[in-house]
């Protein structure tokens, strides 16, 4: 439960901290003296977004910060969760810098909103008179039929099987898109591959072919110029053979003169060897050129369709369109693989489908169980308040479709007189009777909950006198079991609580300030006889009060 409330530079406050007390407390004060400041400084504590405009110093930063003892309330897997140190009493803190930009903490580590929201979920329940619509919600209704079903572990396991549904679902869409866009561009693939596939691509060498072309391409002028080099090398008197044969024997002729003479005939003599070496080489590559115009046509084909190959997929070499060849083979298995594996993940989803249906009918059969459970406490509750002949009717249709609580679609309709049609609580409750209703769903659900604290604003809206009254007591009743708050303007109400809080605003010539103080008994014997009768407190009002506060 709350047990302390600290606000600090937040709208019309400027610092203030009360602490509060288990059962039932009321909250009262004029209309605009801050209200509704102290409900958006616990909706900061519930996760909601904060602005700077929520700062009443704009230099200053705004600190809001809750102390819950949840000791009796088993939250520490929540806690485990969520990742946040476990306390029996728990401190959530908010913070907003006059630079507007905003902090959580939960037991002094920070926290995102997320989490916040989620841990808030199960300390504290704000409920106001614009929520009321949400009875009027599929979601909210289904919540209310859940909670007297005790469908909470069922509910559980069939959300976790619906997100494994749905992501497997969602895994099995992307393979068979991917699947339906092989399939799309198969065709053009396969002539891609044929056509590398005919290339041979793995015998090509594309280096050798283009040397094999150049010589191919110049016979005659390698032809011409060998014959040419054979004629200066062994051309008769003139040819360089022949000439270095007579200056071999010139030379030797006085080689044994000396020593030096010798040396140069020996070179002279190694370089004949060497030319007439050269001279049979170049015969033989002359023999070699052949004029093969069939195997240059072969050479220039294979080239012109690697070349082709090569432009069409953007590459300069033999290894990149094999590479883009393997890629393309494995793509042709790859939709195989892909039919195989749709195959199985239908398998699996088709099992999961078999599981969740299980779980949505049991979770329809225990809400079909616990509608005339609800009804009756429902309805004992609305007697109390003026509505003796109201009647509920829940109108259920099963769905194809796996939603997220089962395959049950519900429609709450409601009859608020005898011998009226059912119909929808938008179009046949008043005002006064959905804060009625409401107060009955909520009163019943703390029956079911460990909700720690639960807070009215002005639920009693719409209604008076007997009905107020009653109201009241059911307020207290709660408080039996969880804490419970009520904002009100109604003394009936407000002479029902265990504590009397009120909000009042003071000002000075400079600025406004709202403040909160708990009220000992004569103060609230006159906050009473005032919600009776006014400013002007009369006698009478004073001696109303007194008979509302039994005292």
């Amino acid at each position: 439960m709350l047990t302390l409330l600290t606000i600090k530079n937040f709208a019309l406050i400027e610092s203030l901290e009360i602490p509060f007390s288990k059962g039932f407390s009321i909250i009262t004060g004029e209309t605009g003296a801050g209200k509704s400041i102290l409900l958006g400084a616990l909706g900061l504590l519930q996760g909601k977004r904060a602005d700077l405009g929520s700062l009443k110093d704009k230099k200053e930063k705004c600190i809001v910060e809750g102390h819950f003892d949840v000791k009796q309330y088993h939250l520490e897997n929540l806690f485990e969760m969520l990742e946040l140190d476990y306390q029996d009493l728990t401190i959530i803190r908010r913070e907003i810098l006059a630079s507007g930009k905003s902090r959580a903490f939960v037991n002094d580590s920070p926290v995102n909103l997320n989490d916040l929201q989620e841990l808030s979920r199960v300390l504290i329940d704000i409920h106001s008179q614009a929520q009321t619509g949400e009875l009027q919600e599929q979601a909210y209704q289904m919540h209310i039929l859940d909670s007297v079903a005790n469908n909470n572990s069922t509910l559980a396991k069939y959300q976790e099987k619906l997100k494994q549904y749905k992501k497997l679902g969602k895994y099995l869409q992307e393979i068979q898109e991917q699947k339906a866009s092989l399939i799309k561009e198969s065709d053009y693939n396969s002539f891609l591959l044929q056509e590398l596939e005919q290339a041979d691509l793995h015998t090509l060498d594309q280096a050798d072919l283009e040397q094999s072309l150049q010589s191919l391409n110049n016979v005659e002028v390698v032809l011409e110029n060998l014959g040419y080099s054979i004629s200066i090398l062994e051309q008769d008197q003139i040819g360089v053979i022949s000439n270095l044969r007579e200056l071999k024997n010139a030379i030797g002729k006085i080689s044994s003169l000396s020593k030096s003479y010798q040396d140069l005939w020996e070179r002279i003599n190694s370089v004949e060897i060497e030319l007439a070496d050269v001279a049979a080489e170049v015969e033989q590559l002359s023999h070699n050129v052949v004029q093969d115009p069939e195997q240059l046509a072969i050479i220039q084909g294979r080239l012109q369709l690697l070349y082709t190959l090569q432009k069409k997929h953007m590459v300069n070499s033999v290894q990149e369109l094999i590479a883009i060849e393997n890629d393309l083979s494995n793509k042709a298995f790859l939709a195989e693989d892909l039919e195989s594996e749709i195959v199985l993940i239908q398998e699996k989803l088709d099992a999961i489908a078999i599981e969740l249906t299980t779980l949505a009918e049991q979770l329809s059969g225990a809400r079909k169980k616990a509608v005339p459970v609800l009804e009756a406490q429902l309805l004992d509750i609305l007697k109390l308040v003026g509505m003796p002949n109201a009647t509920f009717k829940f109108d259920f249709h099963w769905s194809d479709s796996y939603l997220l609580n089962g395959q049950d679609q519900i429609q709450l309709l409601f009859s608020a007189n005898k011998g009226m049609d059912f119909g929808l609580l938008k179009k046949v409750a008043s005002g006064g009777e959905m804060s009625r209703i409401m107060l009955a769903i909520k009163a019943t659900l703390a029956k079911y909950s460990s909700l720690p604290t639960i807070i009215f604003d002005e639920i009693d809206t719409g209604v008076s006198g007997e009905v107020a009254d009653k109201m009241g007591y059911i307020m207290f009743n709660m408080s039996k079991h969880m804490q419970v708050f009520s904002i009100t303007h109604l003394p009936q109400i407000a002479a029902k609580g265990n504590q009397h809080y009120k909000v009042f605003k003071t000002s000075n010539a400079s600025t406004t300030t709202s403040s909160i103080t708990l009220l000992e008994k004569e103060d609230r014997i006159l906050e009473i006889a005032q919600m009776l009768s006014g400013k002007d407190i009369t006698s009478s009002a004073l001696e109303h009060a007194k008979e509302l506060l039994q005292l």
